[in-house]
This record gives C-alpha cells, sequence and structure tokens, in this order.
C-alpha cells in the first residue's frame, strides 16, 4: 500500500502530462484488478517511470535593491520608485526571462516597496530540486549581470538576486527596516554558529545575541546586526518561515520568523528618563547649557555688537541717507525760519558747567559711574544727546521707567533684551521649566533645578551684553589705530611729496629712469643725455652739517632733536590714549528711579548697579546714570564701594528760558501771544520746571488764560500735598515715613523765604538729629535739598511752584490752626518732659545737697546745677504757658470757622 500511495503521489505530480497519467493510472488498475499477484511488478515499472521523467516545482526569489528602502513615513524617495514601479518590473521581468536552464518560468513579479526589493514566483522542472535551484540561481545571477545588472530606480545598478528560503511575507505595518533582525525560534534554540553560516552570504554581521530568556508563551529571540542595511532586508525577506535543524542529527526543526528591531526602541528613553531622573537631569541640563554657552551666546554677543554699531538701524544705510541728503530738493513745504532759531536758541542755556563736567568723565579712563540728576524737564536727555552727537559716540540706552511697567518677569527680561540687542531670547522656557519643577516633584520628590529666578536671568542677559560691549571697545580701538596709522603714513609721504617739489623746484633732483632713455657718461657729454648728477648738487647731510658746527652748536643742535623726538612722543602716546577713550561704548541708564514698579523694579536696579559698577571698575564702558532724585545714588554708591561717584547736578531752568519755552510750543500751535507784565510774572511761579510748563500750555491752548492756568496748577498742588505729605486721615499719616509735624514745619519755613539751612532744620524741633525724614521727603519731590562739597546744606521746595503751594496752605485759616495745635501740643507735651526731668534731678540734687552740706565745693557744684536746671524749668514752662495761649487763640479761629 504504501508504494501504491508513492506512485499516485508520483503520477499526480505529473498532472500537466495527463495522456500519459491517464495511461499509467488504466493500466495500473487493470494489473491489480487481474490478480495481486502482479502487484510487485507493477510497483517496479512504475518506479522506473518515475526515475526517467522531472517533476515540475515553483519557488521564490528576493531581488534588492530595485526601490529605495522607505526609512519612515516621510521618506520622499518611495514616491520615485512609486512612479517608476512599471518600468522596473517590466524590465526585470524580460532580464529574468531569459534564463531557460531547467525549464525556468517566471509566473508573477510583486514588489514589496517598503523593504526596496521585488519577490520573483517562478516554476522550473528537475529531478534534484537542491542542485537544480543551485544552478538556476548561477545563471540567473551571471544573465542579469551580462546584461547591465539588476535594475535600480536611481538608475546605478547594485542589486542581486536570491533565493528565498522560507515564505515571502509581504506586511504593510509601520514597521521600517533596521540593520538589526530579530530572529524568534519556532522550536528549539539554533546554535550560535548555524545562525551565522545562514545569514553570513547575505553581508557582514557584527554581532550576534544569544536567545534571551522570555516569559512563557512568547518565542525566544537573537538578534542580528548587519554591517549595512541592504545585508538586513535581504535576510529578512529570504529566511522568514525557514525550516533550520536545530541539532546535529537533524531530529529537530525550527521554523525562523524574521522582523526588524529598531536600534532604540521608541520606549527606551522614556523608561531610562522615569528609571533615572538623579542621573538622566542632572547630565541633561549640563548638555543644555552647554548648547545654550556654545552655539547661542556667541550669536548674542554678535548682535549686542549689531545694536551698538547699528547694523540693523535703517537709517544708517547709505541709501537712506542719501535719500535723507536729497529729500529736500522735492519737498515743497518750507521751514520757518524763526521757529528753528528759538527751538535752537531759547531753550536752557544755563548747562555750561554740568557739559563741561560730563565732557571730563567721558575724555578720561572711567573708574567710577557718573550720576546726572535733576528734576524734571532740566535738560538732562539733551544736554546727553548733544555731547555725544559732538564726541561721534554711540550709546547703549537702557530705559528703566519703560521696563517697570513689564506686568511680568517674561515681558522685563524680554523688555531688556530688546533695549540691549540681545537675541536670541527665550524667556518662555522659565515657565517651562517652572512646570518641568512641579513635575520633578511627583516624580523624584525634589525639583529638578532648572527654574531660575529673575536676578539669575537679568545677570544672565547682562552678562552676555558686557560682552558685546567689549568686542565693540576692542573693535573701535583696532579702527581708530588703523586710521591713525592711515593718516601718520600720508602724513609721511605728503613730506617725502614737499621735499620732493622743492628739490625739482631748485633744481636738485635726478631721474635715474633718464639714463636708460637718453644714457649717461660720454653719451651725455656729447649732448645725448642729461648731465649727471653731481655731489655739488646733492643734499647736505645732517652729518655734515654738524662737522661743519661748532662743538658747542652741535651739542645744542643735538639737545633741541631729542626734546623735539621726546615731544613727539609724548603726543603720539597722549593721542593713542585720546583714541583709546573715544573707543569705548557709552552705557546710559534713563529713568532710574525706585518709585513704584515693587519688588521686581528693586531686583532689576540692584542687578543694573552692580553691572554699572563692573563696567566701570572694567573700564569696559563709560557708565553715566540718570535720575530725577539725587536720592537714588545709594543703591550705586553701595554697589561701587571703594570708589565715589561722579556727580553732575542740574537745576531747572531760569525765567528767561521758561518763558522762551512757553512761546515757543505756543508758536509751534498757532499761538503768538505778547505777555503782559503781570502774565510773565505768573509764569514765573512755575519756575523752569518743565513739567508745570507743559501744563500750562496745554491749559492755555484749551482757552484758559494764563493767570487761570497757573492758579489752576497751584490749587492742584495744594490738593496733591495735602493727600501726599499729611495723608487722608490719621491711619494715614501713619504710613508715611515722617510726621505731619515734620511736614507742617518746613512748609511754613519755605513759605516765607526760598530756602533754609539743611542742619538749622535737623537739629531744632520735630527732627532733633534725624536726617531718615528729609530723604524720605527729597524722594517724594516734596523738598530738594542743595549740597555744597557733596554735603547737604539748604534745602528748598520739590518744585519752583511749591513756593506758592506751601503759602496756599499756610494762608488756609482752618488748616494752618489745625496744623498749629498739633505741633503746638508736641512741643507742649516735649517741654513739659523737660520740666518733670528737672523736678526729678532737682530732688536729687537736695538729697546730694544735705550728705554734702559741710563740703564748700560741693555745695557750689549743687547750687549751680540746680540753677541751671531752674532756668530750664522757666524756659521750658514759658514756652508751655505761651504755646497754650497760642492754642486758645488758634481755637476760637477753628470755632469762628464752623459757625
Amino acid at each position: 500500500m504504501h508504494q501504491s500511495k508513492n506512485l499516485l503521489k508520483t503520477l499526480a505530480s505529473f498532472s500537466s502530462h495527463k495522456p500519459f497519467a491517464r495511461r499509467v493510472l488504466i493500466s495500473a488498475g487493470l494489473r491489480r484488478h487481474y490478480a495481486d499477484s502482479a502487484h510487485a511488478d507493477v510497483v517496479s515499472r512504475n518506479l522506473e517511470v518515475k526515475e526517467d521523467v522531472a517533476e515540475t516545482n515553483e519557488g521564490w526569489l528576493w531581488v534588492d535593491s530595485v526601490f529605495p528602502v522607505r526609512m519612515g513615513r516621510w521618506d520622499v524617495r518611495s514616491y520615485i520608485g512609486y512612479a517608476r514601479e512599471e518600468t522596473l518590473l517590466g524590465r526585470l521581468r524580460s532580464l529574468l526571462s531569459k534564463v531557460k536552464t531547467h525549464d525556468f518560468q517566471v509566473l508573477s513579479v510583486e514588489p514589496h516597496g517598503k523593504d526596496g526589493g521585488v519577490f520573483v514566483k517562478f516554476r522550473y522542472n528537475a529531478k534534484d530540486k537542491d542542485s537544480a535551484l543551485h544552478t538556476i540561481l548561477h545563471d540567473l545571477r551571471q544573465s542579469v549581470h551580462s546584461h547591465g545588472g539588476v535594475p535600480s530606480w536611481f538608475g546605478v545598478p547594485s542589486g542581486e538576486v536570491w533565493l528565498v528560503k522560507g515564505k515571502p511575507w509581504k506586511e504593510d505595518m509601520n514597521r521600517y527596516a533596521s540593520a538589526i533582525v530579530k530572529v524568534s525560534f519556532d522550536g528549539p534554540d539554533v546554535p550560535e554558529e548555524s545562525l551565522y553560516n545562514l545569514l553570513r552570504p547575505y553581508g557582514v554581521i557584527s554581532d550576534i545575541s544569544p536567545p534571551t530568556p522570555t516569559p512563557p508563551g512568547i518565542l525566544r529571540y537573537s538578534t542580528v546586526n548587519f554591517h549595512r542595511l541592504r545585508s538586513a532586508t535581504t535576510a529578512r525577506n529570504t529566511i522568514h518561515a525557514a525550516k533550520l535543524p536545530s541539532s546535529p542529527s537533524g531530529q529537530t526543526v525550527t521554523t525562523l520568523r524574521t522582523s526588524y528591531q529598531q536600534p532604540i526602541a521608541a520606549h527606551a528613553v522614556r523608561d531610562y528618563v522615569t528609571s533615572h531622573p538623579r542621573l538622566f537631569l542632572p547630565v541633561l541640563f549640563f548638555l543644555i547649557g552647554t548648547v545654550t554657552y556654545t552655539i547661542f551666546d556667541p550669536i548674542r554677543v554678535l548682535m549686542v555688537e549689531g545694536k551698538m554699531e547699528d547694523w540693523f538701524d535703517y537709517k544708517e544705510f547709505a541709501i537712506y541717507k542719501w535719500l535723507q541728503a536729497n529729500a529736500e530738493k522735492f519737498s515743497f513745504a518750507s521751514k520757518d525760519a524763526e521757529s528753528v532759531t528759538l527751538a535752537s536758541e531759547g531753550v536752557w542755556k544755563e548747562r555750561q558747567d554740568a557739559e563741561e563736567a560730563l565732557h571730563k568723565y567721558l575724555t578720561d579712563l572711567p573708574s567710577t559711574i557718573c550720576f546726572v540728576h535733576g528734576p524734571q524737564g532740566s535738560g538732562k536727555t539733551r544736554m546727553l544727546s548733544t555731547l555725544l552727537k559732538q564726541q561721534g559716540r554711540k550709546a547703549m540706552i537702557i530705559d528703566v521707567g519703560e521696563l517697570s511697567k513689564a506686568g511680568s518677569d517674561m515681558a522685563l527680561v524680554s523688555g531688556l533684551a530688546n533695549q540691549t540687542g540681545y537675541w536670541p531670547v527665550f524667556s518662555f522656557l522659565n515657565s517651562l521649566n517652572n512646570l518641568i519643577d512641579l513635575a520633578s516633584v511627583g516624580v523624584i520628590g525634589q525639583k529638578a533645578g532648572l527654574t531660575s529666578s529673575l536676578n539669575d536671568q537679568l545677570k544672565q542677559v547682562l552678562d552676555v551684553v558686557g560682552r558685546g560691549l567689549s568686542r565693540v571697545n576692542a573693535a573701535h580701538r583696532t579702527q581708530r589705530q588703523r586710521l591713525a596709522r592711515q593718516a601718520q603714513l600720508k602724513e609721511v609721504r605728503a613730506e617725502e611729496d614737499e621735499a620732493l617739489r622743492e628739490k625739482i623746484e631748485q633744481g636738485r633732483w635726478h631721474d635715474g629712469r633718464i639714463d636708460a632713455v637718453c644714457g649717461n657718461g660720454v653719451m651725455s657729454e656729447l649732448g645725448i643725455g642729461i648731465e649727471r648728477f653731481s655731489e655739488a648738487d646733492a643734499d647736505v647731510s645732517r652729518h655734515a652739517l654738524t662737522q661743519i658746527e661748532s662743538p658747542e652748536a652741535r651739542e645744542k643742535a643735538m639737545e633741541e632733536e631729542q626734546k623735539q623726538i621726546e615731544e613727539a612722543k609724548q603726543k603720539q602716546q597722549r593721542a593713542e590714549e585720546l583714541q583709546n577713550i573715544e573707543s569705548m561704548p557709552v552705557v546710559i541708564i534713563k529713568n532710574f528711579d525706585t518709585k513704584g514698579g515693587g519688588s521686581r523694579k528693586e531686583e532689576l536696579l540692584e542687578v543694573l548697579s552692580q553691572w554699572a559698577a563692573s563696567l566701570a571698575e572694567g573700564q569696559v564702558a563709560h557708565v553715566i546714570v540718570v535720575s530725577d532724585n539725587r536720592e537714588n545714588i545709594k543703591r550705586l554708591a553701595k554697589a561701587l564701594p571703594s570708589k565715589p561717584l561722579n556727580q553732575i547736578s542740574l537745576s531747572d531752568a531760569d525765567n528767561t528760558s521758561a518763558i522762551s519755552f512757553v512761546k515757543q510750543k505756543l508758536h509751534d500751535s498757532g499761538m503768538d501771544i505778547d505777555f503782559s507784565q503781570q502774565q510773565l510774572a505768573y509764569i514765573e511761579r512755575l519756575g523752569g520746571r518743565a513739567s508745570d510748563l507743559e501744563s500750562l500750555i496745554h491749559k492755555v491752548r484749551s482757552g484758559m488764560t494764563v493767570e487761570e492756568a497757573v492758579d489752576d496748577i497751584i490749587l492742584r498742588g495744594v490738593s496733591e500735598l495735602r493727600k501726599n505729605a499729611f495723608g487722608d486721615d490719621m491711619e494715614d499719616a501713619k504710613s508715611l515715613p515722617w510726621t505731619r509735624e515734620q511736614a507742617w514745619i518746613l512748609m511754613k519755613q519755605l513759605s516765607k523765604q526760598p530756602q533754609i539751612s539743611y542742619h538749622e532744620v535737623l537739629m531744632d524741633f520735630p527732627f532733633k538729629g534725624d536726617e531718615t525724614p528729609l530723604r524720605h521727603m527729597e524722594h517724594a519731590e516734596l523738598i530738594s535739598i542743595g549740597t555744597v562739597n557733596g554735603r547737604p546744606s539748604t534745602i528748598r521746595p520739590g518744585k519752583p511752584v511749591y513756593k506758592y503751594v506751601f503759602e496756599r496752605l499756610v494762608e488756609d485759616p482752618t488748616f494752618q490752626a489745625t496744623q498749629d495745635i498739633a505741633f503746638n501740643e508736641k512741643v507742649i507735651a516735649s517741654a513739659e518732659a523737660t520740666v518733670r526731668a528737672c523736678e526729678d534731678e532737682l530732688l536729687t540734687l537736695k538729697d546730694v545737697d544735705a550728705g554734702t552740706a559741710s563740703w564748700w565745693g560741693s555745695k557750689r557744684g549743687v547750687e549751680m546745677r540746680a540753677n541751671h536746671l531752674l532756668r530750664k524749668m522757666r524756659a521750658a514752662q514759658e514756652k508751655i504757658e505761651s504755646l497754650e495761649w497760642q492754642n486758645a487763640q488758634l481755637k476760637k479761629v477753628l470755632a469762628k470757622t464752623k459757625v
């Protein structure tokens, strides 16, 4: 039976030869029907037929590098392969069909573009499969290479034909090719040697990992690292589902399952970070800081330099300057010469001393900070801009007033970066870092340390800006030195040309080139050339002159020459030093004021003060700090304690300049007013404070007279002072850094005279030597403290108009009575305390007198002390009686006011 089954299988394989098979079947059936004794003869005859007839088989080929290997979803090369797919497949079929070994016939060509190859199904006839397949593969490769190679998507043939030992698996999942092939074992593990021998023909293998333990139900696997991606794709598509003996005896067979494994799994980094945050996060922060320092910081330094050099300012472009210079030719508008004259000559004339001091600071090496202070409208900005323009110096301006308007830390850092040219700036990353810190607390139980404070961010920006200023300083110095060398060389050439011209005029110059044309020697004597240059025509050397002169004259000449050389060297050295100073950039920090802004502004001022001090000490730039109040100098002095600051004080304009300013502004708005003497007197009440003058101009433009406008400004000042100096009520007054009595006594004295002595006020009641209230009132611009030789000297109203505001407050009977009563009560309380202290001491002296009655000297001392205390008590008592009488009169005034 077994032999008959084999016979049927053999005949079934010959299904393509139907007549022959039919005859064989009929013959076999008849023989079985007639007698079983003929069974042996039938089997022997059919075996002979099987040996003589070849079997028809089918197989698969893999042709690689026909299409590009797709590396990801967005690999655009795959679209090129799709566009040429029909052409490539047709050419490949024609190449393979040329082979006829063992009746080789191509059945189908199926592209597998994701792995860059093609599966080819074929049919062949052979008795020995292994030998036939080897022969067919050899002939196919030889035929393909002889006809130009495997067709490729980019035109360069580089592919090869391979025999598929397993079953093709054409999947379209998002599993893209990799140089690492994962070989799973469906059965016993395959030895490493067998796996290497199987896969080595496809390409160089870097490593094979041993099978790893896996949970039950999951196949064990090894990973094979190929040197090239093409080798991995070929191995993956040719050995999938191949059966391989797992033992030398061949009794057990293992089916191989292949897939790609990415070099780093998608979740590997995430798992590592979450598993080792204490190790990974510090390394990550170090790398981020390194990248920031090595890549972005040089860019930021360059951008700061560009900000200082106006690389990105269109107004500095040549075409813009040309258009601006030639715009007047195409303009039909006419300028008012009178307005230009007024604007340029009529405003703020009294700045010569301040400009001279500032000029000295800018023409010397910076060793300290220049602090320019003065009220608003005193001409600080105009003086700085004019002086810098005259010297041709460029300045970096940091406006603290604009920065203090920022509503968040991010906005403040961005604003500072914008003003200094610091770019790129990633201020939003600080908010992101806050979120990362919160997340790290939940993961590792502590903050990651990514978040940086506002102080650190500002320091980081200013540190980069400082390096940019250093580069600007070096670039300016190099440029000025080059220009100086060019000027010196030009001067030397001019001297040489002048000397040559003088020789030509005197006929003592000989051009040697003429000898080549006209000849010399005999030819010149014959009249063909020119006469030779003789020694008589040569310049007399300095050495010859010294030989002619006497020794005394020669020594004197040498001394004069040495002196001239020394003077020239000193002059050149001074010029070089001046050039180095003028090449330094200028940093202007304007609106340096501590009023308003909260803690954010305090941090900004603190960082700016330290940065300005470092620039001045390092002689990187001239630093000028502009403020409206002298009290703001304390923060700068604290940042630079070793050196005194260079203070430049500006005051309000004089009356003439103020009136010219008002006339100019009204003239610009179309109002030409000829002020009367009374109106001029009213304008003079405002002094030279620009803010009050601007308010006056606005009110006059709106239709008010000069008198009404000035009165309105004074009344507004009265309301502001009552609130700012005395508070709305007693609770509000307690929050002020001074008492009502201190503010009232100053206003009362300043209403009677333009200025008072600082030390006289300081030593008297209610200050009693305490300078703090005076400093706070100066900071609030209620008063202005004048200095002499750097020490406080006088006290004046904070604004010129405040003198008249103080007068209005003092002239108000109700307000005056209320404040005088409160002030007198404080003085009475102080006097009564003095009386009580004297009484207690007198009682003590009585006991001392009783104990030392026999001693004449002691009795005399007790008597003198007692007389002093009695006089002191008498003065205090008289003051009490006088003030109580004044209070009684003031209360009558208040009673009449109520009625």
